[in-house]
């Protein structure tokens, strides 16, 4: 690829695993490389009816399970969210005063609705719905998605691939090593980055997913709201340490969880406080046990996510995963933006045949390209 490549307007696109309703759109200006600008971004809500689709499809996938012929609520929930998508896309542009002709490519990561991380014996899998050529038809820009399968046959985890572009925040920042980025969604994942070669990422364990579930099953609404309820309650601390005994958190990197991997029933038996105080700890121990596994720890962890509005989460951290937490705001970056920017900058770098997921982050043999492009 010619080495240049003028930075271009891309729209990346992201719904997380934790249902809450919402397509993240930010703008960004980047080579992919590194950033050049953040443009507008916001989050565009999801009709009641196409929430239940999707739960309904969430559903069906777990029983799905890889086997046999995918069920056939999938192409429903693809054409649904597919449209919706990008009747969002469009809408943030020309708020902007622009037109889709501004813009470079669009990254739409798509729904995960079942991912299984590779073991000895076989290749993981993984599956995200939403159909990359008929957004290009409704757009009329390029689009690139699909970006995890190609890591994942490969022998890869297909996951975190927000790293390359956590790398490209800390160019701007912090390259000495000291500095880490935490995402807390329904799974959280660190990037690490030394300014050299080496960039790891993986996912250190559950994030809001097992809190979120808990608070929903006890008929306490959406999540913990400003963690005010693990702020009430107190720690089961023997139950804490059985669960930091899973082995998941002193396996070496790289490695990937499913947003089911971890679940509310850690607190079954436990009262709503007790039970999202010890979750809550869970949550934060278990980063801390995956920043010991790092060949240096980090002294600063920069939090994006919804995780990092939890006070209860974030002063865990530094009481049981023994490090300093900031949420992404106080070094001028949007912490909600984060991962659908990150789409934007992978859509960028697929544009250019760079690569998207490395040795180091996913697993894969060696570093590689990954996106289809249509269009």
């Amino acid at each position: 690829m010619a080495e240049d490549f003028k930075p271009v307007w891309a729209v990346g696109l992201m719904t997380g695993t934790v249902l809450d309703g919402n397509i993240d759109v930010a703008m960004l200006k980047t080579d992919g490389v590194s950033v050049e600008q953040f443009g507008a971004y916001t989050l565009a809500p999801y009709p009641q009816s196409t929430r239940d689709l999707l739960e309904e499809t969430l559903a069906a996938a777990r029983k799905w399970n890889f086997e046999g012929p995918e069920p056939a609520i999938f192409a429903k929930a693809e054409e649904v969210l597919t449209r919706a998508q990008s009747a969002a896309v469009k809408a943030l542009v020309e708020a902007e005063g622009l037109s889709m002709a501004d813009i470079g490519v669009v990254g739409f990561h798509g729904q995960s609705v079942l991912h299984r991380a590779p073991t000895k014996e076989r290749i993981g899998d993984t599956r995200q719905l939403g159909d990359g050529a008929l957004m290009h038809d409704l757009l009329g820009c390029k689009v690139a998605y699909d970006f995890r399968t190609a890591d994942i046959r490969a022998g890869g985890q297909g996951a975190p691939l927000s790293a390359g572009y956590h790398q490209a925040l800390l160019r701007g920042l912090d390259t000495s090593g000291e500095t880490a980025v935490l995402n807390l969604g329904g799974v959280a994942n660190v990037t690490a980055w030394d300014g050299g070669e080496r960039l790891i990422a993986f996912d250190t364990g559950p994030a809001n997913a097992p809190l979120n579930d808990f608070i929903k099953a006890n008929g306490l609404g959406e999540m913990d709201r400003d963690g005010k309820l693990a702020l009430s309650g107190t720690v089961d601390e023997e139950r804490l340490s059985r669960l930091l005994e899973h082995p998941y958190l002193s396996t070496p990197y790289p490695k990937s969880l499913d947003r089911f991997d971890f679940t509310a029933e850690m607190a079954d038996g436990l009262d709503p406080a007790t039970g999202a105080a010890t979750l809550t700890a869970f949550t934060a121990a278990a980063v801390g046990k995956a920043l010991d596994l790092l060949p240096v720890r980090p002294k600063r962890l920069i939090v994006c996510g919804g995780g990092r509005r939890n006070p209860a989460i974030m002063q865990m951290l530094g009481s049981r995963a023994g490090v300093e937490a900031v949420p992404a705001e106080t070094v001028g970056w949007r912490g909600d933006a984060i991962e659908a920017e990150c789409f934007a900058f992978l859509a960028v770098r697929t544009l250019r045949g760079l690569p998207i997921s490395f040795p180091t982050t996913t697993g894969v043999p060696q570093p590689m390209t990954g996106g289809r492009l249509a269009g």
